[in-house]
């Protein structure tokens, strides 16, 4: 693919490649030219077990390239672009979490849309899966603004945390079990860095509920048997090596969901303020 021209941020202006190169000034980037790189899963579980602050972890995950055909394909989505969004940069990296590094609350997704945070660097933004999300959170008191539209629009979460299992926007929205595997160390090291004061964890939809429970499994803690089922609005008891931890289950805010009425404006409330409710204890 013939090298495309520089595009404005549409927010901040100023000229950027597609994929944006860590260090240029991207709104948000963490990494910079002389970031760490992961250019295989076993760099990931080196790098993820060294990092020692939450700043680090997102850099680090934000210039991954572990898994090839992930990186071939947010970088081609990034050459190619969406119509509506040909005259933007895209991002073309790896979303890294968002929110508080010390969260009461953490939110568990899939991974990246590709015209969602492919394009925009930051997770569950510049989509409409974002926008029921954060739409969400604002009426529950857990972010300062409904808008999410790019990195530098001002959002801010308010003890709460976003990550996706999968860093990386996938083909079909569906990475495979391999590349799972390959960013589960991100995942571990997140929650080693980031959740100790953590009581709940949202899993929005079954995959991530299932993610939650093996990331608590992998870091020292027990989940019970049989393992507890998901739903939307079912919950379950942890325990972890800080003590025990909310997991709260909300169907995915997916267009599929949200247009059929499957998932309810009122529906995401209700989780999130269950989840206020168990972290002001």
């Amino acid at each position: 693919m013939p090298s495309l021209p520089p595009n404005p941020h549409p927010r901040i202006g100023g000229l950027f490649d597609s994929p944006v190169p860590p260090g240029s000034g991207w709104p948000g980037d963490p990494a910079t030219s002389r970031t760490a790189v992961a250019g295989t899963p076993a760099d990931v579980t080196t790098l993820a077990a060294a990092a020692g602050t939450v700043e680090q972890l997102d850099a680090e995950v934000s210039v991954c390239r572990a898994c090839p055909r992930l990186v071939q394909w947010r970088e081609e989505t990034a050459g190619v672009k969406r119509r509506s969004y040909a005259d933007e940069p895209y991002w073309g990296r790896p979303a890294p979490g968002f929110g508080s590094t010390q969260p009461r609350i953490l939110v568990v997704g899939l991974a990246p849309a590709a015209h969602g945070a492919n394009r925009t660097g930051r997770v569950f933004t510049g989509d409409r899966s974002g926008d029921f999300l954060f739409a969400s959170l604002y009426r529950s008191g857990l972010a300062n603004q409904a808008i999410c539209t790019d990195s530098a629009d001002g959002l801010a979460l308010n003890d709460l945390r976003v990550v996706a299992a999968v860093r990386c926007a996938p083909p079909g929205n569906a990475p495979t079990p391999a590349e799972r595997g390959n960013c589960a160390p991100w995942l571990d090291a997140e929650w080693r860095l980031a959740g100790t004061d953590v009581q709940v964890i949202v899993a929005l939809g079954g995959f991530a509920w299932q993610v939650a429970l093996a990331m608590i499994r992998r870091t020292g803690g027990s989940v019970g048997t049989p393992a507890p089922k998901f739903g939307h609005g079912a919950r379950a008891t942890l325990d972890t090596p800080g003590g025990p931890v909310q997991l709260l289950g909300c169907y995915h805010p997916s267009q599929q969901n949200t247009f059929t009425g499957r998932l309810t404006p009122e529906m995401m409330d209700d989780v999130f303020a269950a989840a206020r409710v168990i972290s002001a204890r």
